[in-house]
């Protein structure tokens, strides 16, 4: 009888992980990462452009009135939906929500995610309150509007949504499913925007800015997070503080 050689032990792809493990995919699929770049840089381009444009000023644009007067005139004669919209972007709600997104990631043990959902809406909405607002000291009524922080929050949520809507644990969820949800959090967002410049809290320009600057914070948080890769997410180490070793 012919005796064989013992085949050695094939190694595992570094990518393997065993059953049971926190989920290692990144936020980004490889082919949306340099459309998300883009529209990151995008997002970063138009509102420093808009804060260079409205710095200092206490009155609308053209562009604002053209759009302010005939949002206001459509939707003043619903107070109380106006109320709920501006109620939906206050900081309790907010605040609610996020918590859920992180509980959620938490116990899908998408630990990637559970960072994104906790620091991309309150990085935003804290760059808009305490560093925006003040440098560009565009005022409405007395009040610093540029950029809106409604708009900064909300558009923060639906984003981190969208994001990880891309990859569900276990793909478990249809892509049709994934779409609709997806665009129901954007809906939920530009209606609060809209609601905003109704109310006459904000000009248009203002919920323009808001929308890049917590869209913009959403993929830079993701992009930041896929670099930096699982092993270096704080919550993917063990207990002794130091990274996970991936299995061989």
């Amino acid at each position: 009888m012919h005796g064989g050689r013992r085949q050695p032990p094939q190694r595992q792809p570094p990518e393997h992980q065993p059953v049971g493990s926190p989920r290692a995919a990144r936020l980004l699929p490889a082919p949306l990462r340099l459309p998300a770049a883009a529209l990151l840089a995008f997002c970063v381009t138009a509102t420093v452009l808009l804060g260079i444009t409205f710095a200092g000023q206490r009155h609308a644009g053209w562009l604002d009135t053209a759009v302010d007067t005939p949002v206001k005139s459509a939707l003043k004669r619903f107070p109380a939906l106006l109320n709920v919209l501006a109620d939906t972007g206050s900081l309790i709600p907010v605040t609610l929500m996020t918590l859920a997104l992180v509980l959620a990631c938490m116990l899908t043990r998408r630990w990637s995610g559970a960072v994104l959902a906790a620091v991309a809406t309150p990085v935003a909405s804290a760059l808009t309150e305490f560093v925006l607002k003040p440098l560009v000291g565009r005022t409405m009524a007395g009040a610093l509007s540029f950029p809106s922080g409604h708009a900064t929050s909300t558009f923060a949520l639906a984003g981190t949504c969208a994001v990880l809507l891309l990859g569900p644990p276990g793909h478990r969820v249809s892509g049709a499913v994934r779409l609709l949800l997806t665009s129901l959090a954007l809906l939920a967002a530009t209606m609060v925007a809209i609601g905003m410049v109704a109310r006459g809290a904000h000009y248009f320009t203002d919920v323009v800015a808001g929308a890049a600057v917590g869209t913009g914070m959403v993929l830079a948080c993701a992009l930041i997070l896929d670099w930096l890769g699982p092993d270096r997410c704080p919550l993917n180490w063990g207990v002794s503080g130091r990274p996970a070793r991936r299995s061989s």
